[in-house]
């Protein structure tokens, strides 16, 4: 009797551990503005209404914004552009206890595995959302992370700033990062991605999540340079694929592989005529009897 009660009151348990298993797995395939990714810890729900972002593609960011960079010195967005060069932009805040951790991470894992080079290729811009943070925080961030980037170029090329609330949320704006602060727990509640701008400070890509796909992010600068970097594969290879805003990732587009597959079998066709054509021309005639 006992065994067929534990039975019974095991089967509730069962199902609800594989139910919260099967989620767990599934909450990978949920396209990432659909998730929950804010920093929540303490925030209260009604915060978390402010939370999230707008898609901004093509909006133009106020280049004359000035920020400071790890060195305390005044710099101005406009340094950044107009150099041929990309720029990922990131919105964290360096006293974050968790989120803006795993988001710097997973770009930095994701910068380790490209064959072009931050500060070389383009420009990665760190920015915090915190007025209250100094630069001293910010010379502690790049330090650390130039420094796991391992790339000369790294040092040059990965720049954290500090600045003010005026210019902060005029950033963001452009960009369509909004953000809240709850004073109760002393956080900022916020989405996590990053952004691609063009060399002219265009909003370029949107990249959800904490994990960056190398080929994405590599497609999504090759696309923001108009193709002034990466090899003559990735520019084949992109052809093949197509960005979605929605998920903020790149997928297969079928109309062009059709094209390319299409081409491929019209050229060995014709190179197959042509080796046959070749082959009877050149066949030495039969000996008559």
């Amino acid at each position: 009797m006992f065994g067929w009660l534990q039975m019974k009151t095991a089967r509730p348990l069962y199902a609800f551990t594989a139910l919260t298993i099967a989620c767990l797995f599934c909450a990978d395939a949920v396209p990432a503005q659909l998730q929950d990714p804010m920093q929540s810890i303490g925030v209260k729900p009604e915060l978390l209404q402010e939370v999230g972002i707008d898609q901004k593609l093509s909006n133009q960011i106020p280049l004359d914004l000035t920020f400071r960079n790890e060195r305390g010195q005044p710099v101005q967005l406009n340094q950044f552009f107009n150099h041929s060069k990309p720029v990922i932009l990131t919105l964290v805040y360096y006293n974050c206890p968790m989120l803006c951790t795993q988001v710097l991470n997973g770009l930095l894992e994701t910068m380790k595995h490209l064959k072009i080079d931050a500060g070389k290729d383009y420009e990665v811009l760190t920015i915090s959302i915190d007025p209250t943070e100094k630069p001293v925080l910010a010379a502690a961030k790049h330090d650390l992370y130039a420094g796991l980037y391992g790339r000369p170029s790294g040092v040059t090329g990965w720049h954290f700033m500090t600045g003010d609330e005026a210019q902060i949320k005029q950033l963001a704006n452009a960009v369509g990062f909004r953000y809240a602060y709850d004073p109760d727990s002393k956080q900022f509640a916020h989405a996590s991605a990053i952004m691609v701008l063009t060399p002219e400070g265009k909003i370029s890509r949107y990249f959800y999540g904490i994990q960056y796909p190398a080929r994405d992010l590599r497609f999504g600068l090759m696309e923001a340079s108009e193709g002034r970097i990466g090899s003559p594969i990735d520019q084949i290879l992109l052809f093949c694929y197509h960005y979605d805003p929605v998920t903020g990732k790149y997928g297969i587009f079928i109309s062009h592989v059709i094209k390319i597959a299409g081409a491929l079998t019209v050229l060995v066709i014709g190179l197959l005529i042509l080796f046959l054509a070749r082959g009877e021309h050149y066949a030495l005639p039969e000996k008559r009897a």
